[in-house]
């Protein structure tokens, strides 16, 4: 739960409300102007319109300058930025041949592994030359080859499931799996906070979907309670079967997930757990095995497993770990394996040799010494954060921090100040959070080196003061902190 201060969301809300305001008046007049002029649908319907559109122009369009900028070189540490300008008020931008070298706060390169490595780069240069960048068929014609049997059993063996099935891309791996596991008279229940993945596999799968307040076992054991007593919707017969799905760290939120207790809830009334581990998997564990390693929950108690290949891995794709009964049962009935194209090979290659770096079977300590500075640098850059004053979300040992913005002018801003000073952050706003928490999201990499991670706080404390975004008095103050806040899911 997060508290604002009250003066903070009144001042929100009064800027949306403004931004609002004035794009509908100029939207009146765009009308007006408009049918003076002949049209050209032709007697089709706008396939743009509604708010989705109208935020697009008048709010997104404004500050589009801050998201997607494009690179010039590998997402490690540092990368080149391709700077861009605009001739129509940011309406369309256009590159240019300058590019700036900044401290990468964005990326997801958790183990360092998006750059060049000692022991993956040359393998996967190999595996290119071998087999080509593309297998060019799905699984089930020519897309199999000794590599993605090779990285299943390796997949297996590293999240402790007895067998594993992966995926050309993470997202597909949640919205095309989904509806495969659960269909008409099942029920999901979601956690309020997950993925837009999980969101719409849900959707796409016909089952009833309940969610529960957000890492909030008393709820899920309230609904849980309440769903299966009232049964399926006018028929009240029982369901079919019940997922409950949660992920382990949450991507927007920078939480670990409670999985003790969800895995304890789930038992009691023999709901299946899914969980999605695409950010904590190689990120967060004694081994890089996630929080089910980390929290102590034995992965026999969690019956499906989801991951990807992007974060910790530097790689692309992603997988389901479980019984091999349920992946055989995948393998049959998956859309995402029976018709889309199977992993690169050299994708492939890059994640049986990161994941054999993090278990030393490079014969090298490499891999341990790289969890150890992820876990370090992640705790020492919230500790520094916090200390300062700024509103940090999520728990210790996560290499996810979001800082709270809040009102929409703060956001350009304080990723423009942060450009200018060599440091690229990604900022997140409505609709991929609600429409008063927009936020800085912080992605901590075990490359990072205790020097960036004193310029990257440097230049953010500086950013910070210049934006008025330390909703929080410094450490020596706390005791004078403001009483009166609103509270937000």
């Amino acid at each position: 739960m997060i508290k604002i201060p009250y003066l903070t969301a009144l001042s929100t809300y009064f800027s949306y409300g403004l931004l609002f305001a004035f794009g509908q008046f100029r939207d009146f007049f765009r009308k007006i102007f408009d049918s003076w002029h002949s049209s050209n649908l032709q007697g089709y319907a706008p396939i743009c319109l509604g708010l989705e559109d109208f935020y697009i122009r008048r709010l997104y369009l404004r500050i589009q300058d801050c998201f997607g900028r494009p690179i010039s070189s590998s997402p490690g540490a540092w990368f080149d930025v391709v700077e861009r300008y605009s001739n129509d008020n940011n309406k369309t931008l256009k590159r240019t041949t300058k590019v700036t070298r900044c401290l990468n706060l964005g990326s997801y390169n958790y183990l360092g592994f998006a750059a060049a490595d000692e022991y993956c780069t040359p393998r996967v240069i190999e595996t290119l030359k071998r087999f080509s960048p593309s297998t060019c068929s799905p699984r089930v014609d020519g897309g199999t080859t000794i590599l993605h049997n090779e990285l299943e059993a390796c997949v297996a063996n590293f999240v402790g499931k007895p067998a594993a099935i992966v995926f050309g891309m993470g997202y597909v791996t949640n919205s095309a799996i989904l509806p495969v596991l659960i269909g008409k008279g099942g029920l999901i229940i979601s956690d309020s906070l997950n993925h837009n993945s999980i969101v719409n596999g849900a959707r796409g799968s016909g089952a009833t979907v309940r969610v529960f307040q957000h890492n909030t076992p008393s709820h899920l054991e309230e609904v849980l309670r309440q769903q299966i007593a009232e049964g399926q919707p006018r028929t009240h017969r029982p369901w079919k079967k019940i997922i409950v799905i949660v992920e382990g760290i949450y991507s927007m939120e920078g939480e670990l997930c409670k999985l003790p207790e969800i895995v304890a809830i789930c038992k009691k009334y023999k709901a299946y757990v899914y969980l999605d581990e695409a950010h904590s998997i190689g990120a967060v564990g004694k081994t890089g095995r996630g929080v089910c390693e980390l929290l102590g929950v034995d992965t026999a108690d969690v019956d499906i497993m989801m991951g990807t290949f992007t974060k910790s891995f530097g790689s692309c794709g992603g997988y389901i770990a479980g019984s091999k009964e349920l992946i055989q049962y995948l393998k049959y009935t998956c859309p995402a394996h029976l018709y889309a194209t199977s992993i690169s090979p050299p994708a492939a290659q890059q994640i049986i040799s990161s994941i054999k770096v993090i278990l030393g079977e490079d014969g090298s300590s490499r891999g341990a010494q790289k969890l150890a500075r992820i876990r370090e640098n992640s705790n020492f850059f919230r500790s520094e954060l916090q200390k300062m004053g700024f509103e940090v979300l999520g728990d210790n040992d996560s290499p996810v921090m979001p800082i709270m913005l809040y009102n929409p002018a703060k956001i350009p801003a304080f990723s423009r100040e942060c450009l200018k000073q060599n440091v690229a952050v990604v900022t997140v706003a409505f609709p991929a959070t609600p429409l008063l928490l927009a936020r800085a999201r912080i992605c901590i990499s075990a490359s990072h080196t205790k020097e960036d991670l004193l310029k990257a706080l440097e230049v953010i404390s500086q950013v910070g003061d210049l934006v008025g975004i330390k909703y929080f008095p410094a450490e020596s103050d706390k005791q004078h902190q403001e009483p009166g806040a609103l509270k937000l899911e």
